[in-house]
């Protein structure tokens, strides 16, 4: 049987404002990194400070962007960013 559990998307998205997250769009292998500004009811999502990946190569900075519901394959926090900060506030605590 599997581990994963379905998950309630509203709070999902709720806990992850204003955290650095992963958006994987359902065509042409693209991604966008940035941090979550606000979704709304149609889970449309703005980002800023965003960056875009296609297929795993970064394609530089873009800034503020909205990405409309029906685009998103998959989201998520973005682990590597999140692990990247606990590193960083590791070393100011030495």
């Amino acid at each position: 049987m599997s581990d994963l559990a379905p998950t309630n998307p509203k709070p999902f998205l709720r806990e992850l404002i204003n955290k650095p997250i992963v958006v994987t769009l359902k065509f042409n292998k693209t991604q966008y990194k940035g941090l979550l500004v606000s979704t709304d009811n149609y889970f449309n999502l703005q980002l800023s400070e965003a960056e875009e990946f296609i297929e795993g190569q970064s394609k530089g900075k873009i800034g503020d962007i909205f990405i409309r519901c029906n685009n998103v394959l998959w989201m998520g926090e973005d682990l590597e960013k999140k692990a990247d900060e606990s590193e960083a506030l590791e070393k100011l605590e030495k």
